[in-house]
């Protein structure tokens, strides 16, 4: 990236423009070219944007815009959703949109039956996630786009957490627009990107320039654009199966190691990177804290860790209660995490747990 803040520093240009601007552009396109061939995409079909929030606003109101007169105002979302498209679908109930909010079952997949029959006439949209954010549930992508495809209904996915990580080509699914974030892969913060298959209608979310095949205005961020490419190069088919090792280790311990333990999420169809369990009769926060003074960044499906002040909607969405939700702790392995911190991070919070629930008025009950 280093280049491209202090060398080729300039907004990218046509072929006619400067020479700082043109070198600039052509750093941003073959970053491109690196993302759209992690999907099996075009390159045109890639559209840069500000992270995973403005790609999901980008798919879910462009669509709305672009069809709600041609064909109809009825949207579908699972109950799941991460806050950029469930926020998003919510907003746009306020704009005379009919949104459905999808059923998942006690593992967090959809139900695909239910699916099926809530399509109609009037559908335009239906946005299921790949991998869940907090459970790390995986969707049967395939199934629910030929369900889409057969009903034809636009199909998004947002593949924050599983880009790179899981396999997604869009050559063999018929996937409308996909949403993606640099961040969840070791790349910079405020940038991502939104696949959009071509000749998919969609209006431009933001108005302003010509820029990204005049489907996004703004200046491009072209250091960001090339530290997404070069964070989606370095991810190896060995470093995910290292990350699902230390996750299968730290679920195989909580639960053998510790009582009263709960995992959220499906245990077969599920992120590499992703372990989320509840520990029950104790506090989700109580517990992130005494593991952060040990030197664990671990997060919680608490009420006091979110701004909403409201118990995790993901818990919730899968049938577990306040309680279930206020004692659920996430474990997200990287990179630079070995084996010994999984082991490690299971002694300590099985210390943790145990010195919580003998002060806990959960437990005495």
């Amino acid at each position: 990236m280093k280049p491209y803040f202090f060398d080729t520093y300039a907004v990218a240009t046509s072929e006619f423009g400067y020479s700082m601007g043109i070198d600039a552009k052509e750093g941003l396109e073959k970053a491109r070219e690196g993302i759209a061939a992690k999907l099996g995409a075009e390159s045109g079909e890639i559209v840069f944007t500000s992270g995973a929030t403005e790609s999901s606003n980008t798919a879910l109101k462009g669509v709305a815009s672009a069809l709600k007169e041609k064909k109809g105002k009825h949207i579908i979302v699972s109950k799941i959703e991460d806050f950029p498209v469930l926020n998003t679908a919510k907003a746009l109930t306020k704009q005379g949109f009919e949104v459905t909010f999808l059923e998942v079952d006690a593992e967090g997949l959809a139900d695909l039956g239910k699916l099926e029959k809530t399509i109609t006439e009037e559908t335009i949209l239906v946005s299921i996630q790949h991998g869940n954010q907090e459970i790390g549930t995986v969707q049967d992508l395939k199934a629910i786009s030929e369900i889409c495809e057969e009903k034809d209904v636009l199909l998004h996915t947002d593949a924050t957490h599983s880009f790179t990580r899981l396999p997604l080509d869009v050559k063999k699914l018929p996937v409308d627009l996909v949403t993606l974030s640099a961040h969840t892969i070791h790349g910079p913060r405020g940038i991502g990107a939104l696949y959009i298959r071509k000749d998919t209608p969609i209006n431009k979310f933001m108005d302003g320039g010509f820029q990204e095949f005049n489907r996004r205005a703004g200046v491009e961020n072209i250091p960001g654009a090339v530290g997404f490419a070069k964070a989606a190069e370095l991810v190896t088919p060995e470093e995910t199966r290292h990350l699902e090792a230390m996750r299968d280790r730290v679920i195989d311990r909580a639960l053998s190691d510790i009582p009263k333990v709960t995992l959220n999420g499906s245990l077969e169809k599920r992120l590499p990177q992703n372990a989320n369990l509840t520990f029950h009769y104790v506090e989700g926060e109580s517990i992130t804290l005494h593991m952060d003074m040990r030197g664990f960044a671990v997060s919680t499906g608490s009420a006091c860790f979110s701004r909403s002040l409201e118990a995790s909607h993901v818990i919730m969405g899968i049938g577990g209660d306040h309680e279930r939700a206020h004692g659920s702790v996430r474990f997200s392995f990287g990179r630079y995490n070995r084996m010994e911190d999984a082991d490690a991070a299971i002694d300590a919070i099985s210390e943790v747990v145990a010195r919580l629930r003998e002060i806990s008025p959960l437990m005495e009950k």
